[in-house]
């Protein structure tokens, strides 16, 4: 259809948080209490079962600060992008569980793959 290379979209989120660590938690948190009210009980491999939209896995996202209470939220599987319609499910998800102030999707940055270790293998695979 468009070629073998899929355009990769991510989420630019706002929220009051002062690491990486805060915004991930603030992220997953909601969607683990949801998963502990419907099953009674939650294991680290229930990462890869919470399903945020069709085809995007809780398990699957990370964050990255970009500056004070900026992050930017990605696929850290590189056969799994985010695709622009999958990135638009996770947006809405995130807005419904509001834990973050502003929510929006953009093309993500070809460049960040050598810059973030989820999706830097590539670079590391062209220099080698």
């Amino acid at each position: 259809m468009k070629g073998n290379r899929t355009r990769e979209y991510c989420l630019i989120v706002e929220g009051t948080y002062l690491s990486e660590s805060e915004a991930e938690h603030a992220l997953r948190d909601p969607f683990i209490e949801d998963w502990v009210e419907q099953t009674g009980n939650f294991r680290i491999h229930n990462l890869g079962e919470i399903e945020l939209t069709p085809g995007v896995v809780l398990g699957s996202l990370g964050v990255v600060m970009l500056d004070d209470e900026l992050f930017e939220v990605s696929s850290t599987d590189p056969e799994r992008p985010l695709t622009e319609h999958k990135a638009r499910g996770v947006a809405d998800a995130l807005r419904r569980q509001g834990m973050f102030e502003e929510v929006s999707v953009e093309l993500r940055d070809p460049d960040a793959d050598a810059n973030d270790s989820g999706t830097g293998d590539k670079s590391a695979d062209e220099k080698g």
